[in-house]
């Protein structure tokens, strides 16, 4: 089952949506006429071509899919939860008979082998300098370029106690929770595990993580300000 979070997956324009796949779920091979990204929300999923040995990545693991390579995706046990993120649409699954290499190359990365990085000591992650680094709101970049006005992809971890905003200064910002809940000033409830928030232009999202350690993906085109 599929979840449209934002975009429109049918379509031309970049989307990001939601992938549940069945219990014991495995693929066949194919391939996707488009590149994708993947973040496990829940459970744990493999993606990978098809002689592979399985390497099951855990929530909070990252994954890039190129167009036209072949490959499985399997889902371990039940439960599991993906984000997918595409630039372009349509979102299809073709038969590897129509494999072509596009030049690209996957990138499998598990939660293990992430490197977090004090959003202090990040030079445009603006954090107050009463904050402390090693206690306060980390970053993990995943892709994309972080120069002025360009898209890139991150994690941001925000430590159990937070109690701030998120300060977007670019022409937009979304973000999916990847481990929650997270409280938002702008929702009634607190957002769980695969919920997503946006907006466009400068913006504030004020958060809180309460009693739990929150794991936010972010996509943004501009700098932003993390102020706990």
């Amino acid at each position: 089952m599929a979840g449209t979070l934002w975009g429109d997956r049918e379509g031309s324009e970049p989307t990001g949506f939601l992938l549940k796949p069945p219990p014991e779920f495995a693929s066949p091979p194919h391939i996707h006429n488009i590149s994708y990204r993947g973040v496990v929300i829940e459970g744990v999923i493999h993606n990978d071509d098809t002689n592979a040995k399985e390497m099951w990545m855990p929530a909070g693991s990252f994954w890039t899919q190129p167009k036209g390579e072949v490959h499985i995706t399997s889902a371990e046990g039940s439960g599991s939860l993906a984000y997918i993120e595409i630039e372009e649409g349509p979102y299809l699954v073709l038969p590897e008979e129509e494999a072509f290499d596009s030049g690209e190359r996957p990138a499998n990365v598990d939660k293990s082998n992430l490197v977090w990085l004090n959003a202090a000591d990040v030079n445009w992650v603006d954090v107050p300098s009463s904050a402390s680094a090693q206690d306060g709101p980390k970053i993990a970049f995943l892709w994309g370029d972080t120069s002025e006005g360009a898209l890139n992809g991150s994690f941001i971890k925000l430590p159990a106690g937070f109690d701030g905003s998120i300060h977007s200064l670019g022409s937009s910002l979304g973000a999916v929770v990847i481990k929650g809940p997270v409280s938002h000033a702008a929702s009634e409830k607190a957002l769980e595990s695969g919920s997503y928030f946006s907006s466009k232009g400068e913006s504030l999202h004020a958060l809180a993580a309460h009693d739990n350690e929150v794991v936010l993906y972010v996509r943004t085109n501009g700098k932003y300000t993390v102020q706990p």
